[in-house]
């Protein structure tokens, strides 16, 4: 256990709030910077039992290892993009039958708006002109942004394997830098914070593609009983955007609604569709996330949802992705720091049965 200084509670909760405020404001400033560095620093944790087992089992160079463990993850990264390419090449093959069946779809709508709320089809048409009009004034900004998206996105991942490379080249540095941040009595508990972590977020990231894997069998298997078809790549592509909180859900259904017009329009294939999506996401946020995932990282659903809310408002994608390991690493931080253990209490997922308050009655002097 380190040992802190004995402040009073208004101090130290002073200086744990500064704290916070100050890494949450570099993070908000520099999150171009320190997001990339974080996302490496995951999957380099994530290949460590690899790189440990090329460098010490099979005698292999540090450099040589580390590069090793980079080429298998991108070989299984590129085979997941070389999948989806070929499917999404098969789906292209049918954007006629796509538009065709999309103008069929749009007509339903059209007359079904007409039948229930009385609005004729040439109001419909006028108003939805208006909203392309507008969308066409600001496509110039929405396509420099789409254009800044997207070479943030080639940067990223040129520069995250090699982030990921350092890591794994000078993880004993690392260590011994913070071993001589803290004094030698105290190098047990670094120890096990930093066993803690790699165990944690290995067991996330374990987790999360566990998740994705089963998603991904239901999703495809529910698209399958109702026939829609490329189902195998919708449900792949569901497994791999349920990874996204709240946004990635949303997303996948859309592209789902989309494909499913290469076989046809009827509207009972897109509720159908949805249901499959509502049962799913039912499934995974009741039995999955808290079997798997809550029970891995221990951190309860209240802190995980803030900590989502707070990545995704700091860094958008990357910043909900990351919030849940870091919220973990947070927590095993400050369960083994004593000033600092009510906050890790309150991070995690323990519920006691009832509380009952002991106080301490003084006896009276005689």
């Amino acid at each position: 256990m380190i040992h802190s200084i004995k402040l009073p509670f208004y101090a130290k909760l002073a200086l744990v709030l500064v704290s916070l405020i100050s890494f949450a404001f570099i993070f908000c400033i520099g999150k171009d910077i320190i997001t990339p560095v974080l996302m490496a620093f995951l999957f380099a944790v994530l290949l460590v039992p690899i790189f440990t087992f090329l460098h010490t089992r099979l005698k292999f160079p540090r450099h040589l290892a580390a590069a090793c463990c980079i080429l298998i993850f991108a070989l299984f990264i590129i085979g997941i993009l070389v999948f989806i390419s070929y499917q999404v090449s098969d789906i292209a093959n049918d954007f006629e039958t796509i538009k065709k069946n999309a103008n069929s779809f749009i007509t339903d709508i059209h007359n079904f708006i007409k039948d229930k709320f009385h609005v004729s089809i040439g109001e419909q048409k006028k108003y939805l002109d208006t909203v392309t009009k507008d969308s066409v004034q600001n496509g110039k900004a929405t396509i420099g942004s789409a254009i800044l998206s997207i070479s943030d996105l080639l940067l990223d991942c040129t520069i995250i394997p090699i982030y990921t490379f350092l890591f794994l080249l000078y993880k004993d540095h690392f260590i011994l830098f913070l071993a001589k941040l803290i004094n030698k009595e105290d190098h047990s508990a670094l120890k096990d914070i930093l066993s803690q972590i790699k165990v944690s977020i290995n067991n996330y990231i374990l987790s999360l593609i566990f998740e994705m894997i089963v998603v991904s069998i239901l999703t495809g298997l529910g698209l399958w009983i109702i026939g829609v078809k490329y189902f195998v790549l919708l449900g792949l592509i569901t497994g791999i955007l349920n990874m996204i909180p709240y946004i990635g859900i949303l997303i996948a259904g859309i592209i789902t609604v989309m494909a499913s017009l290469t076989g046809t329009p009827e509207t009972s294939i897109i509720l159908g569709i949805l249901i499959v999506n509502i049962i799913v996401q039912f499934i995974d946020n009741n039995i999955l996330v808290p079997l798997i995932i809550n029970s891995k990282v221990e951190i309860n659903a209240f802190v995980s949802i803030m900590g989502i809310i707070v990545g995704g408002a700091a860094a958008g994608i990357s910043g909900m992705f990351l919030a849940i390991p870091l919220l973990a690493i947070l927590k095993i931080i400050f369960d083994r720091i004593e000033s600092l253990e009510p906050w890790g209490y309150l991070m995690g997922n323990h519920m006691p049965k009832r509380f009952t308050w002991r106080i301490r009655k003084l006896k009276a002097e005689n």
